[in-house]
């Protein structure tokens, strides 16, 4: 046993095979309480059973294991009862450690990765640049990329970072604000500070402080000065504000709320209490909305724009999965077509290792079904296409990125849509498709669309 370990390394899903097959197991029963079905279990053992026959020089099957394995530990010096313990030792398995002590523990992509996770990726100098200028005081901090690139990962580790610095931290997602708060900028000031003021366990005194005739603006201003930031004692505040660019949609919103962002952050260069306020704003966007240079805040403090993985990291991703090949020679020669297929994009490396750790398909058999219905990412590239049928006029922006390798011009307004959708990357003033498995399924798509 121990050299069919070293000539033919079996993983966990094979040596459960082997096991519960020496058990008398049913390839049905073996199924019950794992995430796998017969079917696949049937194939897996018999890619075992062809493994052990080349390494013993005998036809293993299913049926005849315990008479070829017999013969097999005669022949090297084992009795029958050094074979069962050194069988039991290497291969013993409960039903439940299939789903628990497997990589199919680690949690599904599609949120943000946990903190000390194994499978985040750190893309230097990213995580120090941001955790480095959280600490300056009155600082401006600006995270841009597609959805699904990690903005929400980077900014908690951002976060935990500035607790540990002895910060407050008040965290708002836009995404999760109702339709009706953006009715007016006075509603969505309130709503605001509302929030900030119970996050950092303040009662929300609004009307103490507002003042119709000197406006929204002002009177959110003088909230925060006057109470905010005068109630946490001088310590460092960290107002984290993610999914910005719901704001964006909201231009009698954004002309007034991003202005007074930057306000707040000149405020800093000269008065000490602002300085106790850092903030962040992740977004996945560009602005399209019109800003006076002097009034945006995305052109002073620092912009982070998180890059795709690069081949060496998509490697190292693929070891944390627990897929050793990727560390072995022929690694990077069988990885370099799924890097050609996803670009690096960390959403979509992400799901391919960690079906390929749950042992369901080969890497192969996942990059020539990708862009198909029964392709992994079937899920995802649904609700692409439905996010884009809901907007008719971007289908023909789209047609014009995927039908050529060179970057376009589009309309601002078309741009800031499908890169808000994550479809595309913007680069100046003319874009391209993100990856060559969005090129892939919406040539099908589109083109069905126009036969339509």
């Amino acid at each position: 046993m121990e050299r069919i370990l070293q000539d033919k390394p079996l993983g966990l899903i094979e040596r459960f095979v082997l096991y519960q097959s020496w058990l008398g197991k049913t390839y049905d029963e073996m199924a019950e309480g794992t995430d796998y079905g017969s079917d696949y279990i049937k194939q897996v053992g018999s890619q075992v059973w062809q493994n052990l026959s080349q390494v013993i020089g005998e036809r293993v099957t299913k049926k005849n294991l315990h008479l070829v394995l017999r013969k097999y530990w005669k022949r090297i010096g084992w009795d029958e009862n050094q074979g069962q313990q050194k069988l039991k030792k290497k291969f013993r398995f409960r039903r439940i450690s299939l789903n628990l002590s497997s990589p199919s523990k680690m949690d599904f992509p599609g949120s943000p990765v946990p903190l000390g996770s194994n499978v985040y990726i750190n893309r230097p100098p990213v995580e120090e640049l941001i955790c480095s200028e959280v600490v300056q005081p009155g600082c401006l901090i600006r995270i841009k990329a597609p959805r699904k690139m990690g903005k929400s990962s980077l900014l908690n580790r951002m976060i935990a970072h500035a607790r540990e610095q002895g910060y407050q931290i008040v965290y708002l997602d836009f995404q999760e604000a109702d339709e009706d708060i953006f009715a007016s900028l006075d509603k969505f000031l309130r709503w605001f500070c509302v929030n900030v003021s119970r996050q950092l366990n303040l009662f929300p005194c609004l009307d103490d402080f507002w003042d119709v005739e000197m406006g929204s603006k002002v009177s959110c201003k003088i909230y925060f000065q006057a109470y905010v930031l005068q109630r946490i004692d001088r310590t460092a505040l960290v107002l984290a504000l993610n999914e910005v660019q719901r704001v964006f949609e909201h231009p009698n919103i954004a002309q007034d709320f991003l202005p007074m962002l930057r306000f707040w952050h000149e405020q800093g260069k000269h008065d000490r209490t602002w300085q106790q306020l850092r903030l962040v704003v992740a977004h996945t966007t560009e602005i399209y909305i019109p800003l006076n240079l002097n009034q945006s805040p995305f052109n002073v403090g620092i912009t982070i724009t998180l890059p795709p993985f690069t081949f060496n990291q998509v490697q190292n991703l693929a070891q944390r999965y627990g897929l050793d090949w990727a560390a072995k020679s022929e690694g990077a020669r069988r990885l370099a077509p799924l890097q050609a297929m996803v670009g690096g994009h960390p959403y979509l490396v992400n799901l391919a290792f960690y079906h390929l750790s749950q042992g369901e398909m080969t890497l192969e058999m996942l990059l020539n079904t990708a862009s198909t219905p029964v392709g992994i990412y079937t899920q995802h590239l649904r609700e692409l296409l439905s996010l884009l049928q809901q907007e008719p006029q971007l289908i023909s922006a789209m047609q014009q990125v995927i039908a050529t390798d060179e970057k376009v011009e589009l309309d601002a307004i078309a741009a800031y849509k499908l890169e808000s959708m994550g479809l595309i990357q913007l680069k100046g003033d003319r874009v391209s498709v993100m990856c060559e498995l969005y090129r892939l399924y919406f040539s099908q798509q589109l083109a069905r669309h126009s036969r339509g």
